[in-house]
């Protein structure tokens, strides 16, 4: 089931932010871009690698006014764990979610039927708190930080530009679309 275009659930969690652990609801959500990346656990393989990846991007999700969240179903405890005994996760900066009871992950569709592990999962949230992107990959495929800032940026655009569109590989400056019955079988 798409959750393209609906509003996020409610949730109430812990995250380890800023050496600190934090409250995080879904109004956290509002008012400005988020992206939030579901992982299966803190302390394995493909995971760090992307949120080392996040890290060295995060500058740039910034400057867009939009936030990353990290959320796996370990304890916030766990995260601060990982945090100071990695230096991959490290250079973490962006809020690292705890989902212990799996509230956060049932409420997005992630959860591992079985496993109490989150699947691979990326979601970007306008302001409004609505799901705009939405995308699950295998357990062994890495996400790219520079593809998902794309999509942010393209998300943000159409948003700003209602009546326009965002075509394949757009990035920012480039042309964009105007839906229209002139184009249709012209593209």
């Amino acid at each position: 089931m798409s959750l393209i275009n609906t509003e996020i659930p409610a949730f109430t969690a812990t995250a380890y932010h800023g050496g600190k652990f934090v409250p995080v609801t879904e109004q956290n959500f509002k008012g400005k871009w988020s992206v939030v990346v579901f992982y299966p656990a803190d302390f394995t393989f493909v995971c760090p690698t992307e949120l080392g990846d996040l890290a060295d991007n995060y500058p740039e999700f910034q400057k867009l006014g939009a936030e990353v969240y990290g959320v796996s179903t370990d304890t916030h405890f766990t995260h601060k764990a990982w945090h100071d005994t990695s230096a991959t996760i490290g250079k973490v900066q962006f809020p690292m979610v705890g989902d212990p009871t799996g509230q956060i992950t049932e409420n997005f569709g992630v959860m591992r039927a079985g496993q109490g592990l989150a699947d691979r999962a990326t979601f970007v949230i306008d302001p409004d708190g609505v799901i705009q992107v939405m995308e699950i990959t295998a357990e062994g495929i890495g996400r790219n930080a520079a593809e998902l800032l794309r999509k942010v940026k393209a998300a943000r655009y159409v948003r700003e530009h209602p009546g326009e569109v965002c075509p394949a590989a757009w990035e920012e400056g480039e042309e964009t679309l105007a839906p229209s019955l002139d184009l249709v079988g012209k593209i």
